[in-house]
């Protein structure tokens, strides 16, 4: 016997069942994305801890530079300074920009200078260059704290799934971008290598036992014969923490010596999935930054038809500001080679200039600082071993435990 169609119609029990469903549906369209937000939020208030705690850490191994006993009154000089902040020139009419940035970007710099002087006097003068580096690593670090935790109440007071939304894309590159940025910190307060090291120990073991005269402010230089060619060398001083003005400096040499080719040796950023240490040979100038010495380099080559080479050993974006590692430190004798092959197929009488780019942080002025430097990046990689904090690419490590000793 079959049930009439119209009693199934009628039936109760059908008619709760779709209304049940009906204000589940509602009320997970209403309650979904509220909860959504909150999962976004506890996760935004972890990061914002991480960074918290890694900043507190920071400021420690900064005070450790400067001394053992650092008074109160230090301590709150160094939280008042991690405020600091520099404003991008007007750029509506661009013309002139470049000379802005570069005057901003000496303010920024003299006043980091005067600050580690202050709190700091009695350090030698390599000392307080790597402070600085360590500071301006430090400061970077607090804003991206700050910048977290505006969003995070902002998104907490609007209740906004879309900027939730946003924020949570962009959390796994903004972590890695704050261990990176901590792991930074502590290596060039400390003048370990980091990645972008790579072009002044490339150049610094080029130089060998020639040697160097300061050409330009906190930059050095020096002019020695390789293949049997005039080659002028320039690196940042080190050392210390420094970057050095390369653009300047070019400059100056290009004024006064007919030029053949300049040549830029930098880090430069692998895509994912590329191994660290991989070497690439372009034209163009590698160096990173607001583009200042970039700018200066690329307008004299235009200028005077000069051609320009540049050599890169890649590495992650992070990796560039870390302690270096095995595999970028294992890169420089074949790099030497790359440049000693295009030294002589370079056309021309004229002199060569090779620009070692980055930042000098425990690297010296000659091959002897050069093999001193290789030694303690060996030391400081065996240390860091030990503490647990290596990265193990194939095991999928994650620096997890980098301050926890």
């Amino acid at each position: 016997m079959t049930i009439p169609f119209i009693l199934m119609q009628n039936n109760p029990l059908d008619s709760i069942g779709n209304f049940l469903w009906i204000f589940i549906i509602i009320g997970l369209s209403i309650m979904y994305p509220r909860m959504m937000t909150q999962q976004i939020l506890l996760k935004l208030d972890q990061v914002y801890f991480m960074v918290e705690d890694l900043n507190a850490k920071a400021k420690k191994h900064i005070a450790k530079k400067i001394g053992k006993d650092v008074s109160k009154d230090v301590k709150e000089s160094i939280n008042h300074f991690m405020e600091f902040f520099a404003i991008d020139p007007v750029s509506l009419d661009p013309y002139g920009i470049v000379k802005k940035i570069d005057f901003i970007n000496e303010l920024a710099e003299k006043k980091f200078k005067y600050f580690v002087k202050q709190i700091a006097p009695h350090l030698d003068e390599e000392s307080k260059a790597d402070l600085v580096m360590g500071l301006s690593g430090a400061v970077m670090l607090n804003q991206i704290g700050k910048i977290i935790k505006h969003f995070s109440e902002l998104i907490r007071k609007t209740k906004n799934l879309q900027y939730a939304l946003i924020m949570q894309m962009q959390l796994p590159m903004i972590e890695k971008m704050i261990k990176a940025l901590a792991k930074g910190t502590e290596a060039m307060t400390n003048g370990w290598a980091i990645g972008d090291s790579i072009g002044p120990l490339v150049v610094a073991e080029m130089i060998g036992d020639s040697k160097t005269k300061e050409i330009a402010d906190e930059t050095v230089a020096c002019e020695k014969t390789i293949a049997g060619r005039s080659v002028i060398i320039i690196k940042a001083r080190g050392p210390g923490g420094r970057l050095g003005k390369l653009g300047r400096s070019v400059e100056k040499i290009v004024k006064s010596k007919k030029i053949s080719k300049i040549m830029t040796i930098d880090a430069a950023a692998k895509l994912e999935g590329e191994k660290t240490g991989l070497i690439a040979e372009g034209v163009g100038v590698a160096i990173g930054g607001p583009g200042v010495d970039k700018s200066y380099i690329e307008n004299l080559a235009v200028q005077k038809d000069i051609p320009l080479d540049t050599i890169i050993v890649k590495m992650g974006q992070e990796e560039a500001i870390m302690p270096m590692r095995q595999e970028v430190l294992g890169s420089i004798n074949n790099v030497i080679n790359l440049i000693e092959k295009n030294i002589k197929e370079t056309p021309g009488k004229g002199s060569i200039i090779i620009v070692g780019v980055g930042n000098s942080t425990g690297i010296g002025d000659n091959k002897k600082a050069a093999e001193l430097a290789k030694t303690k990046i060996k030391k400081t990689l065996e240390f860091l071993k030990r503490r647990g904090d290596l990265e193990d690419e194939k095991k999928g490590g994650k620096f997890n435990k980098w301050f926890e000793s």
